[in-house]
C-alpha cells in the first residue's frame, strides 16, 4: 500500500481515527495464553486479526509489542510464564570486551522468525493498515547491558556504549528490512528507555540511530512511527530529530503541548492511560477521559487517538467498547 498517501488521507479527513497500541484482548479473545501468541506465529495473527474484527473501528492494526524478542536474539536471558508478558533477566553483556565480542544475529535466531510470520500473514491477511513492532536501540541496548548500568556507562564509557549501539543498530536495520518485506504498512519502534535521558543525551545515544534506520527504511510504502513512553515533553525535540512519519507518546506526555511541537505533516499519537484508565478504570472514566482527550486535541487534524502504550492482558472488552463509543460520539 502507499503508506505515505493513507498518512496525509488520515490527516485531512474531518473524522478521528483510532489506532490503539492494543493486542493481548486479542489473545484473550482466542482463548490462548500469552505464551502461546509469543511463540507461535500463526496464534499471533489470529490474535490481531480477532481484535480487528471485534472492533472495526480502529483505522490500522498492531502486532504484538515485546520488548524481548531482539534482546533474546542476541543471547539474552528470557523469563516466559504462560500468562506474563516475556522478560529479560540478568545482564548479558558487562564490559567493553564483551561488548567487542558481542556478534550481531542472525534473523533465524529464537523467535524473530515467528514474529515475521505474524507480520507477513497479517499483511495479506487484513484489509487495513497492519504496523509491526520492534524495540528502538537505546531500549535493546539496556536489556543487553542492564538499564541502570548503561545509565551510568554513557558517561563513563561513552565509546564503548556507542560501539553496542551500532552492533543494535546494525541488527534492527537488519530487522526492520526484513519487517518491510512482509508487506506490512510500516513499524512502531518503542524506545522507552530514551525518555530517561536528557534531549542532548537522547540525541546522542538514541536518535541518530534510530535516524540511521528511518532513512535506510522507510518511503511511500513503509512508515516508522517512533513510541517513547518515557518522555514527559523533555526529548519531544530530539525524537523529532530522527524524521519519521509519525510520533507515538505516552500518558505522561501532554498530548497538546505534544502536538503544538511536532509538524503538522507528521502524525502524533497517544495518550490514554493503559493501565490507569485502560484496565484498572471503569467504562464510564474510559468514556470520559477519550472524550476529553479528544475535544482538548481537536484543532489539530493530525491527531490520532490512541493508548499511551501496549495494553496490558486482562482489559475488560467493556473499557475498550468505551473508548471506541466516546470516538464514534465525537466524530458525530
Amino acid at each position: 500500500m502507499n503508506t505515505a498517501q493513507w498518512i496525509k488521507t488520515l490527516i485531512g479527513q474531518k473524522e478521528r481515527t483510532a489506532i490503539p497500541i492494543m493486542t493481548h484482548p486479542g489473545i484473550e479473545l482466542i482463548g490462548k495464553r500469552i505464551v502461546d501468541a509469543v511463540t507461535d506465529g500463526e496464534t499471533h495473527f489470529r490474535a490481531v486479526e480477532a481484535l480487528a474484527r471485534h472492533f472495526p473501528r480502529t483505522a490500522a492494526s498492531t502486532t504484538i509489542m515485546d520488548l524481548t524478542v531482539e534482546a533474546e536474539a542476541f543471547g539474552a536471558n528470557l523469563h516466559m510464564s504462560p500468562d506474563d508478558i516475556p522478560s529479560i533477566e540478568g545482564r548479558l553483556i558487562s564490559n567493553y570486551a564483551g561488548i567487542k565480542a558481542l556478534q550481531i544475529p542472525t534473523l533465524d535466531e529464537k523467535r524473530i522468525p515467528q514474529y515475521l510470520k505474524a507480520d507477513e500473514l497479517a499483511a495479506k491477511q487484513l484489509d487495513i493498515p497492519v504496523f509491526a513492532g520492534c524495540i528502538g536501540p537505546f531500549s535493546l541496548a539496556g536489556r543487553l547491558y542492564d538499564m541502570t548500568e548503561i545509565m551510568m556507562a554513557i558517561y563513563i564509557e561513552p565509546d564503548a556504549m556507542q560501539l553496542l549501539l551500532e552492533k543494535c543498530t546494525e541488527f534492527l536495520l537488519n530487522y526492520c528490512r526484513a519487517i518491510k518485506r512482509t508487506g506490512v504498512a510500516g513499524v512502531i519502534m518503542a524506545e522507552p528507555a530514551a525518555g530517561l535521558l536528557s534531549d542532548e543525551d537522547c540525541r546522542t545515544f538514541s536518535s541518530i540511530h534510530i535516524r540511521r534506520i528511518v532513512e535506510a527504511v522507510q518511503d511511500e510504502s513503509f512508515a516508522v512511527i517512533l513510541h517513547n513512553c518515557g518522555n514527559t515533553g523533555h526529548c519531544t525535540q530530539a525524537m523529532l530529530a530522527v524524521g519519521a512519519s509519525g510520533y507515538h507518546f505516552g500518558n505522561k506526555a501532554d498530548m497538546v503541548e505534544a502536538l503544538q511541537s511536532c509538524p503538522a505533516d507528521v502524525l502524533v499519537m497517544g495518550n490514554i492511560d493503559p493501565v490507569g484508565v485502560f484496565k484498572q478504570g471503569t467504562p464510564e472514566q474510559v468514556y470520559a477521559e477519550t472524550s476529553s482527550l479528544l475535544e482538548r486535541t481537536a484543532v489539530f487534524p493530525n491527531f490520532v487517538l490512541s493508548t499511551g502504550c501496549d495494553v496490558p492482558p486482562r482489559i475488560p472488552v467493556e473499557n475498550i467498547e468505551a473508548f471506541y463509543q466516546a470516538l464514534a460520539q465525537f466524530n458525530r
